[in-house]
């Protein structure tokens, strides 16, 4: 055992004080290196961090009708669509399809002799068919790019954001046949169906689909999944039925979204059902965009009015009250946005409520864009500034 005199102790204490002076010397010079840092470099981190308080907080928007060309009247009586495609609104009435920019600005005007024609548009262009009827065309506001008229009455068509179509006709001997067009027009792949066709939707860039077939089993309707090829004779894969009468697809990498007269369903990647929602009431709308998926359940007689959240294809349900009922519903940017009688609501798919605007109850349905909200009134169309 070490033996110290008196001076020894006192230099080591000498020592140890000197150590501890340097080591909070070295420390309030790390300390003022590191603030000085954060200071310089505040530009870059600030804005991040101040938006971490905020990313959860509700944004109230005025719900302030645009002036100047807004509203965009429409004749009265016109039963017409509204739909939005890369900043273009695109507006089909009976023997018209308009074509305004986000401004309300009339861009072009074209004239059609359908009859029953219906609307549908995917990245910047535009599907127009006759429903029953012969024909169909593609076209933008520039140009038709082609259309293409059958001996067959068109059940419905549908358009993909790569151009390509899908009419489903009549057919002899079969309840119904799909022909697939490319952007080109050039017919690609032909399908003639023994059970009835209610939906289709494109996936994997437009070479293959979804198609939903309609089947009866022990006296009640059931809707099956089938996915194909559209360079394979042979389907991939069809599913087990799900037990409503399916009214449109939504595929994705997932699998299928499914939503019917009375229930809702997924489909997985593997043709299984991956889950299952009985509604609660009447549905409303129902939207599906990469696997988020939300439908809008109106239960008048009992006053409940829901809006029901799937975030993908094995999740639980998640229910969101609704104050007023239900008019519609939209999935945009992975948010769910509601429109009810008297607002429009934004949800995550968490349930966490990001944003409001207070409307009037005399809409019947909307569009959403990057900055706006277009509402779809009986003879005129109202933007919205929306900010989430």
């Amino acid at each position: 055992m070490p033996v110290y005199d008196a001076d020894d102790i006192v230099e080591m204490k000498k020592r140890k004080k000197r150590r501890q002076r340097l080591i909070k010397l070295f420390s309030a010079i790390v300390a003022a290196a590191v603030a000085a840092g954060l200071y310089f470099t505040r530009d870059t981190w600030y804005p991040k961090l101040r938006g971490i308080g905020k990313q959860y907080k509700t944004v109230v928007n005025s719900g302030q009708l645009a002036s100047g060309k807004f509203p965009i009247v429409m004749s009265t009586g016109t039963d017409y669509q509204l739909r939005y495609t890369v900043k273009k609104i695109m507006v089909q009435s009976d023997t018209y399809l308009y074509i305004y920019d986000t401004n309300g600005t009339l861009l072009k005007k074209r004239q059609h002799d359908y009859s029953n024609t219906i609307l549908r548009v995917a990245n910047g262009r535009a599907l127009v068919y006759e429903s029953g009827g012969y024909r169909f065309s593609v076209e933008d506001e520039d140009d038709v790019f082609y259309s293409r008229e059958f001996d067959d009455n068109i059940l419905f068509a549908r358009l993909s954001s790569q151009g390509y179509t899908a009419v489903v006709t009549t057919y002899d001997n079969y309840s119904c046949r799909i022909i697939v067009y490319n952007r080109k027009g050039k017919e690609i792949y032909q399908r003639k169906c023994i059970d009835p066709v209610s939906d289709i939707s494109f996936i994997d860039d437009s070479d293959g689909c979804m198609v939903t077939y309609i089947k009866a089993e022990n006296g009640a309707h059931v809707t099956t999944v089938q996915k194909i090829d559209f360079s394979e004779s042979k389907e991939d894969w069809t599913s087990p039925g799900l037990n409503t009468l399916g009214l449109e697809v939504f595929g994705s990498d997932e699998g299928a979204f499914v939503y019917g007269l009375d229930a809702c369903g997924y489909v997985n990647r593997d043709g299984q059902i991956s889950s299952f929602y009985k509604y609660d009431g009447d549905l409303v709308a129902a939207a599906s965009i990469s696997g988020k998926s939300a439908v809008v359940i109106n239960d008048s007689e009992a006053r409940k009015y829901n809006a029901v959240l799937f975030a993908d294809n094995s999740s639980e349900a998640l229910t969101i009250p609704l104050k007023t009922p239900g008019v519609d519903v939209s999935v945009f940017k992975g948010l769910a946005y509601i429109l009810t009688q008297d607002g429009i609501y934004t949800y995550d798919f968490k349930g966490v409520l990001r944003s409001t605007a207070a409307v009037g109850d005399s809409y019947t349905g909307f569009v959403r864009s990057d900055n706006h909200i277009f509402l779809k009134g009986f003879n005129r169309i109202d933007r919205i500034d929306y900010d989430t």
